[in-house]
């Protein structure tokens, strides 16, 4: 209607842009992701935001399996929380993977990917006002889910280690003796690559119990761990069963991440929350592809072994090239196929870094400032990529960020 003024984006959303940042940034997260073209493959450039599915495809099986299901079609149409069929197969794996009983009909949920799956259970869990801790750096939209369901974020740090960045337990717990409803994190970090060691996750579980909050962790990469790093499961560990919300999925080690089906392992009380949430906003997962579900975890063993193979070669790769950038901080983590540079010492900021790399390497990275406050000054690259045409973009990328500095 002509000269009627109206706010098409509701006030939740409008939160998700995060304006408490613009001191650090000069203007809100939004409008600094609206200041970089972070949809590279539209414009020609190459998208290192997630993994080249091309060179490291899903299992041959997958679009067998998913073909049958949807050859059959009585599937169609699947109880909220899943197909009854798959949801059995696939607690039976996942209580191997994690090392806890996962009973098929109350402590599992098929959710519309790992992401679907989150949005679900902060939005089952969180009210208007709980304060949540999340870790600092944590994967760039849990934050915005947060602020979207109103919930107050206090950032956790991260303390360095020898294994690599880990918790802040101190600045956890001073925290937790105020209240909070819960904790979030993901194990190994999405965006550092850190694995969590024994000794913080046992801290970790003793907080929750004494402080009496859950912990969301989301263990999407759980697989994709090198060098036999140790790897341990929140919700086996004691007094943890009953409190952890552990998200998990195949969209990254095993690229299945084109039929978006994640998997919430959680108590009765909270998978009953989540299939609420599921029922009013997307009623299931896509329900062939529900069925890929039957084969991960079990056939996929030997897949999952030669990619990490590939994948630590890459990352080495990586991590050799970029560091002939005088002044450019690089530590590889011992998961995720991602590494996490620190571009503070080349006086220029995260933002300049990503608008360089777009025009002088034609390559798009995540610029830190997404994944938190401490994420400014720095970059998140993902090195799943073709190996030779990786190459040469890490030729450009060095070219450009030494031609930047100069």
């Amino acid at each position: 209607m002509a000269g009627t003024r109206y706010s098409v984006e509701a006030r939740r959303l409008l939160r998700t842009h995060l304006p408490e940042r613009s001191d650090a940034l000069g203007m809100s997260v939004r409008e600094a992701d609206l200041s970089l073209r972070l949809d590279g493959a539209g414009h020609g450039l190459l998208d290192t935001t997630h993994f080249d599915t091309v060179r490291f495809p899903p299992p041959a099986w997958a679009a067998q399996v998913f073909a049958a299901a949807a050859d059959d079609g009585e599937s169609a149409y699947t109880a909220y929380r899943g197909s009854a069929e798959v949801l059995k197969v696939c607690a039976r794996s996942v209580s191997t993977l994690v090392g806890i009983d996962v009973h098929p009909e109350r402590d599992i949920a098929l959710t519309t990917g790992t992401q679907g799956g989150l949005f679900a259970t902060l939005s089952a869990l969180v009210n208007e006002g709980d304060v949540v801790a999340l870790a600092d750096p944590e994967y760039l939209f849990v934050e915005r889910m947060l602020r979207f369901l109103g919930a107050e974020v206090v950032r956790i740090p991260m303390v360095e280690d020898p294994a690599g960045p880990q918790l802040d337990l101190a600045a956890l717990e001073a925290l937790a003796r105020g209240g909070i409803r819960l904790l979030l994190t993901s194990n190994p970090n999405n965006p550092t690559g850190t694995v969590y060691t024994e000794q913080t996750i046992a801290g970790l579980g003793r907080l929750a119990v004494a402080h009496d909050f859950l912990v969301v962790v989301d263990e999407l990469y759980c697989r994709l761990v090198y060098d036999e790093t140790p790897y341990f499961h929140l919700a086996a560990q004691p007094g943890l069963r009953d409190r952890t919300i552990t998200l998990l999925g195949g969209s990254k080690t095993e690229s299945l991440s084109g039929y978006r089906v994640g998997v919430v392992v959680a108590p009765p009380e909270v998978i009953d929350a989540v299939e609420q949430v599921m029922a009013i906003s997307c009623l299931r997962a896509p329900a062939y592809a529900q069925h890929v579900l039957t084969r991960w975890l079990t056939d996929d063993v030997e897949f999952v072994r030669e990619r990490i193979g590939e994948l630590r070669n890459l990352r080495e790769m990586t991590t050799e090239r970029l560091r002939q950038v005088d002044g450019l901080v690089v530590r590889p983590g011992n998961g995720t196929a991602y590494l996490w540079p620190d571009v503070s010492a080349l006086g220029l900021s995260d933002v300049q870094v990503a608008k360089a790399l777009q025009a002088d390497a034609g390559v798009v990275v995540s610029p830190g400032y997404q994944f938190g406050p401490s994420g400014i000054g720095k970059f998140r690259v993902c090195f799943a990529r073709d190996e030779t045409i990786w190459s040469a973009a890490l030729d450009r990328m060095v070219a450009a960020l030494n031609g930047a500095t100069s």
